[in-house]
């Protein structure tokens, strides 16, 4: 844990709380332990969460309209980015899991580390306040919004999917071209192909990632702006 306390910037006066946060609900069941797992400080944190992207947003965007803020908003606290985030610092090196996830691949899915992310958000808020809480969410959310985020939605992959089923005989298919480094901190590179033909690569620590950042490339090679 003083690992990941130096990777994020942050020590816990209340180790309890990071301990909670990174407990996942498998770990508690396998063990038949009595404790506290992650989910009640992930529904904190998503609240903790929406309150300083949008104060944020708000005051970055003082012409933008309700409906835009709230598009902007949610792309920022997706699936997809809240995950990056957690991959940006390892989270799921330290999370507490059961053996069926530790085994089915669960320290890297989406869903898990994007409801750790909020756990952790939720755990620093209880253990030192908002203002602190803010401080370690603002280390994410601007350079999001620089890489275009606030552009529209992050699933670009549905995005490019949407745009190719209006020709039926067009096929979308990724294929990994590339997999480098070491188990706990690998590269992958993803070649997304338009039936056999390469239209955008990508590369990720994580083969969702690199779909993703191949997909975007895809549409602006296309001329969209998503």
């Amino acid at each position: 844990m003083e690992t990941l306390e130096q990777n994020i910037g942050y020590h816990f006066q209340q180790k309890k709380y990071l301990k909670e946060a990174l407990t996942h609900s498998s770990c508690v069941n396998d063990s038949h332990h009595s404790g506290l797992n992650n989910e009640r400080l992930e529904f904190l944190g998503d609240s903790v969460l929406s309150l300083v992207v949008s104060n944020y947003l708000f005051r970055k965007y003082p012409n933008r309209s309700e409906g835009e803020l709230t598009k902007i908003r949610a792309s920022l606290v997706c699936t997809y980015s809240l995950s990056s985030f957690a991959r940006q610092f390892h989270l799921g090196e330290y999370l507490y899991l059961g053996k069926g996830e530790e085994h089915s691949g669960g320290r890297d899915r989406d869903s898990i580390l994007e409801n750790a992310f909020e756990a952790l958000v939720g755990a620093i808020y209880l253990d030192a306040g908002f203002e602190e809480a803010e401080r370690f969410v603002m280390r994410f959310i601007p350079d999001q919004l620089a890489a275009g985020v606030n552009r529209g939605s992050t699933d670009y992959k549905t995005a490019l999917q949407e745009i190719i089923q209006q020709n039926r005989e067009e096929k979308i298919s990724y294929v990994l071209t590339m997999e480098s480094g070491p188990d706990h901190d690998k590269t992958f590179e993803v070649e997304v192909h338009l039936n056999s033909n390469p239209i955008g690569t990508g590369v990720g620590k994580s083969k969702k990632q690199a779909e993703q950042n191949a997909a975007q490339q895809a549409l602006e090679l296309m001329g969209y702006e998503i």
